[in-house]
């Protein structure tokens, strides 16, 4: 099962640092989250793409799981030459991650 399937994300940006937060639908699947979606497991869907840390804070308030990656958005968003100099689109792609059943 993908992550898509029992979360949903958010993502920020401040300078070339990307935040993305992973939320859970319901409570129940939130240790799932947590045990699964860990940092070696982002940093390996994101290895094209952060060329930093990527640290990982759990909100147990909110049932989510946010990510801090830093050096991820080509030189931020007044530097980058992506199409997404944002990187909105990257929470798409940690929703991406394959869990186990």
């Amino acid at each position: 099962m993908k992550l898509r399937e029992i979360s949903h994300s958010r993502t920020g940006d401040k300078g070339n640092i990307s935040v993305i937060s992973v939320i859970a639908y319901d409570e129940r699947n939130y240790e799932k989250i947590k045990a699964e979606v860990t940092v070696e497991r982002v940093r390996k869907q994101f290895e094209k793409i952060v060329k930093g840390n990527i640290t990982r804070y759990e909100i147990e308030s909110l049932g989510a799981v946010n990510f801090v990656m830093e050096n991820a958005l080509g030189g931020g968003v007044t530097r980058s030459l992506s199409i997404d100099p944002h990187g909105k689109a990257l929470s798409s792609l940690l929703l991406e991650i394959e869990l186990s059943d």
